[in-house]
This record gives C-alpha cells, structure tokens and sequence, in this order.
C-alpha cells in the first residue's frame, strides 16, 4: 500500500477514482466514453449542473455570486483577476505570503499599479504577514489562504474594505468559511477539489463590468458566466472527478466534517515532530498550515537515509519543495488519517535507528 503525501496533483478518494476509471469506459451504462460524449449533451449538462449545485451547497454560496469551471489553472488567474477587476488608471492591494502570491501579484502589474501591503519574503516566507493596513483606495484585495511550498497557512481571513480576491488552491473545501467576505475566490482542482485541468471560480457578480478595457472573450469573466462555463469545450473530465469528490465530501457530512478530520491529521504530525529530536519545523506555530505540513532534519545528513526509509515503507511524496528543503507531507482531505499514522511510525522507527 501506497500512502501517498503529494502536494500536487494530489491524492484522490479511492472510490471517485475508481468511479472515474468506470466512466472513461461507460458513463452510466449509456454505451459511450465521458471522454467521447458531447459536452452539450445531456448527459454532461447533469455532470456541470450537479458540480455547480454542490459548490454552493457545501460551501453555502449565497445568492449573487456566479460558479465557474475554467481552464488554465490557478495561474491564469493571475492575469484574468486583474485584467477583469483592475481599472488600467486604479491600483490593486496585494499580501506577499510566498511563491504563488508573488506569482499573483507579478501578473496584476501587467494591468495596473500593484500595492504590496505586506509581505515576508525576507524570511523565506516562514510567516503570514499581520498588522498591515488595506488601503480603501484599491480595487480589490489579493490573498493566498494557503501557502503550499512554506507550510503557512491563515487561520483567520481579515476583515477587508474593498473586494477580497483568495487563491485556495490548496485548502478549497478543507474548512469552513464565509463566502460573502470575499468578491472571489478561485482554487485549482488539483489540491482537493480533483484532477488537473479545471479551476474553481466563484465570482460576486456586481463586481464584474467595472474596468475600462476590453476582456478577450476566452478571458472575461462576464463571458463565461453567459457561457455557463461552456463558452468553448471545457474540460469534461477534470469536471466530473471533482463532481464526483465533492459528492464524496457531501457523503462524508460536508466542509465541517473534513475540517474536524484535517485538525486531527495536522496535530497528530505537528505533536510528532515537536516530540522527535530529529526533526524541527520551518514555519512559525501560529501559520501552521493543515494541508502542507513543512518540516526539516536536525542533521542535513539524515535527509536521503529517511527518505529511503519512507520509500520502503510506501511512504511517498514527502521530499521538500527546493525553496525550503526537508520533507513536505502534504495531508488534503481525501488522504486518511491511519496514513498520517502511518508516517509517524517511520518517523519514529527512523528515530529508534539513530539514537
């Protein structure tokens, strides 16, 4: 067995999977492929219905904001959040909490003035930047509500001014939160959501139509909400796995349940590493994410015999980004907690043989 810790694309429940597998062969007996059939059948219509159905019901979407699945990834977000919110004579507020966020925030200036209203870069981002002020002045407020590479993640969203803009890429679905504190959110499926290929986009419609330049139709949020997601041939597959995940997560008793087992799987692993001598995080205690848990070893030199030990023992996934070193244990909802165990036992057998 194979406990599979990976960041991303990361680990899927094994019945969607094999749901999934079924479909590639025979979507619901009707004799054809999910990989064959038109997207404007009615078959796939049901699919698209039911995944924006379940989007607003798990996270309690209130009326006003439109449900889009995209293509291009999180990071062609970069670009269409600006292009579409950012007036070419206005400025944006940015929080610079890692990579991704300065990916963001890079692609926001191609658009307009961009506002660094924090950042904590000059630590390797081991930290959320706090106590900073957002101008009232901006047209909306860019965040990063989880920090895959640092191990960072906040635990609570600031109460903002203008229009709050928020990549969950890597912790959509994994906790409660108040949509309506946020003008959108986008996420990439390939955290928690499912494969590869489609991005979440929740959208407070009033916010649209606002900015003086014109929107290349593939890139206009307007556009693609008149589309219902369908403006050109989206990606039928990467569509119904997260249908299929988000039916999982309903199944499992929804946002809240998942978030009471992901803070069990974090403390577990968090206790572990605080307890073990040869191992120490990177990341200050109150930014402990709960999907990406960072950590490094005391003595460089015993990096590569434990990663070989984990490789023996089906443990994989866990090798840290370049930017931070160590391990990555990247815990999201689908990867069960006797895994989280499982790494345990080896941090310890690992501790047991170098004492």
């Amino acid at each position: 067995m194979k406990h599979n810790f990976g960041a991303g694309p990361g680990i899927l429940p094994h019945e969607v999977l094999k749901q999934a597998a079924e479909a590639v062969v025979d979507l619901n007996g009707i004799g054809l492929s999910l990989l064959e059939i038109s997207h404007r059948s009615a078959e796939f219509e049901a699919v698209l219905d039911e995944a924006v159905k379940l989007v607003k019901e798990l996270l309690e979407v209130p009326e006003g904001y439109s449900v889009l699945f995209l293509q291009g990834g999180a990071s062609t977000q970069f670009a269409m959040v600006p292009q579409n919110l950012l007036p070419s004579t206005g400025k944006a507020a940015y929080l610079d909490s890692g990579v991704w966020a300065s990916k963001a925030l890079k692609e926001a200036k191609y658009f307009g003035e961009v506002d660094v209203i924090a950042t904590s870069k000059e630590s390797n981002y081991t930290y959320i930047p706090k106590d900073y002020t957002i101008p009232t002045d901006a047209a909306y407020f860019h965040i990063t509500s989880n920090n895959t590479i640092y191990g960072t993640q906040l635990h609570e969203f600031p109460k903002s001014p203008i229009p709050m803009v928020a990549d969950m890429s890597s912790d959509i679905f994994s906790r409660k939160f108040n949509v309506a504190d946020f003008g959108l959110i986008y996420a990439g499926a390939q955290k928690n959501m499912g494969p590869a290929g489609t991005t979440l986009v929740i959208v407070k419609d009033e916010i649209l139509g606002k900015v003086d330049r014109k929107i290349p139709s593939m890139y206009n949020y307007q556009t693609q909400i008149e589309g219902g997601s369908m403006y050109n041939t989206p990606p039928v597959f990467a569509i119904y796995v997260s249908m299929l995940t988000l039916r999982w997560l309903k199944s499992k008793g929804g946002v809240e349940a998942i978030a009471q087992e992901n803070k069990a799987k974090s403390k577990a692993l968090y206790t572990e590493i605080d307890r073990n001598p040869l191992f120490k995080p990177v990341c200050a205690v109150e930014d402990r994410s709960d999907m990406n848990v960072c950590f490094v070893m005391e003595n460089p030199e015993h990096e590569k015999p434990f990663l070989k030990l984990c490789d023996e023992r089906g443990i994989v996934g866990v090798k840290g980004h370049r930017s931070v070193g160590g391990f990555r244990a990247s815990i999201y909802n689908a990867l069960p907690i006797t895994s989280v165990h499982a790494l345990i036992d080896v941090m310890q057998e690992f501790q047991e043989k170098n004492k």
